[in-house]
């Protein structure tokens, strides 16, 4: 499975972009600013967006990428883009953003019967076959209701945190599972751990109990994801006291994710 970083920032700036992934050709988790770093074609070929939670920086590029392949799917008869995400979640969308206000209500158009837009409800726990790619729906404690997701691939699963506090069942389930790399948000330096507590978001002093669920013996890569650019420095640099040998001999890989990498999981 290819992974493709699309934007893995907290917040904008001049080549930060908020949190989009891409998963071989076709489908998105997540769908920040990120996305409009997709060329046309490329963006035609997503079938399925899987929305963590109801935040504008992870769904700012949804109504627009949906706005920029209309005509393309209308002509070509490719049916909807599934959005797959929380009811809650779903709720807020359509309250929100495809209320014919603020953004067509794709759901309806060009008719209830072939829209170009189709929500299909998730819950924690669901696992879900999608196309040719597995994914797990993993819990998430945030100030909305969130989920994290495992993907399958060829060399065990791609995990993504969601947007996230302390989580503790986060990790007894992906404890459970083989990872092959963990994408972890960590949105705030330690000067501002009451921030980052109030906001359910992890700083590295935060990260570090949380990797100390993890268990024993387990070893994959850890990228940090979702860092506040003007912090990011700071961030890795609080972080990096981690990457130290571990009780059980292995040595924990942590590295700063960054918009135009892309994996083979």
């Amino acid at each position: 499975m290819r992974v493709r970083i699309l934007g893995c920032s907290g917040a904008i700036a001049r080549d930060c972009r908020t949190t989009a992934f891409l998963l071989d050709h076709d489908l998105l988790v997540d769908a920040g600013t990120g996305v409009g770093d997709l060329s046309l074609d490329e963006m035609a070929q997503v079938q399925h967006v899987l929305i963590s939670h109801s935040h504008l920086d992870h769904i700012a590029a949804l109504p627009l990428l949906i706005d920029s392949v209309a005509s393309h799917r209308i002509g070509a008869g490719a049916g909807p883009i599934h959005v797959h995400a929380l009811p809650e979640t779903i709720h807020a969308l359509r309250t929100h953003i495809f209320n014919d206000l603020i953004w067509p209500d794709f759901s309806a158009i060009p008719s209830a019967d072939a829209p170009l837009l189709r929500f299909s409800p998730i819950q924690i726990g669901h696992t879900l076959q999608i196309g040719r790619h597995q994914v797990e729906v993993l819990p998430a404690e945030h100030t909305v209701p969130a989920v994290g997701f495992a993907v399958s691939g060829g060399r065990g699963h791609w995990v993504f945190s969601g947007d996230t506090g302390p989580n503790p069942a986060f990790w007894a389930r992906i404890n459970q599972i083989d990872v092959a790399m963990l994408v972890i948000e960590t949105a705030f330096s330690n000067r501002e751990q009451a921030l980052a507590e109030v906001s359910k978001h992890l700083a590295p002093v935060h990260l570090a109990t949380e990797l100390q669920r993890r268990a024993p013996g387990q070893r994959y890569p850890i990228y940090i994801t979702h860092t506040k650019p003007a912090e990011t420095g700071r961030i890795m640099a609080e972080i990096a006291p981690l990457s130290q040998p571990q009780p059980d001999g292995s040595v924990l890989a942590i590295h700063w994710l960054s918009a135009g990498q892309v994996f083979e999981v």
